[in-house]
């Protein structure tokens, strides 16, 4: 499976918001907006992570379909990387491929990552691309209405 980032499109909005409205896909990424079938507040978000010089946006392809996203944003000295695939991807390496590639496009380092404690997909994939276990915290979950465990990533130069 050929796996490639490009800029992101207006036509990728639409599947962007289809997978981040997947049940299991929110429940597994943890860390959602409030309410993610709020299309407006959907709209508002891209418009501005497309318009920051502070975000590098990717969309993640497979074989040339949309299969999800990829990003790094922050502060210098604080940036962290966050990628959503579609859930019909998943275990096929595309995740580990997709954040490999973005991570040849940003070479600042330190980058940090954070995902739930027991979302042992995106553990296994920040870990296969060189991200270490910083910190264990605890932060309130909207898609799992309530606090859980969060795993802070480090990459180091």
């Amino acid at each position: 499976m050929d796996i490639a980032l490009r800029a992101v499109h207006d036509s990728d909005l639409p599947v962007f918001y289809r997978q981040l409205n997947d049940p299991e896909s929110l429940r597994m990424a943890a860390f959602t907006p409030e309410d993610p079938a709020d299309r407006d507040v959907f709209e508002a978000h891209w418009k501005r992570l497309r318009a920051s010089d502070r975000v590098l946006v990717r969309t993640v392809l497979a074989d040339g379909d949309v299969v999800g996203n990829a990003a790094v944003y922050g502060e210098p000295g604080e940036r962290e990387v966050t990628y959503w695939i579609d859930r019909a991807y998943w275990g096929r390496g595309i995740a580990t491929a997709a954040l490999r590639a973005l991570l040849a496009e940003v070479p600042e380092r330190p980058l940090y990552a954070r995902t739930a404690a027991d979302n042992a997909g995106s553990l296994r994939v920040l870990e296969k691309c060189g991200f270490r276990h910083s910190a264990l915290t605890t932060g309130y979950a909207p898609a799992r209405g309530g606090e859980i465990d969060e795993v802070v990533l480090l990459l180091e130069g």
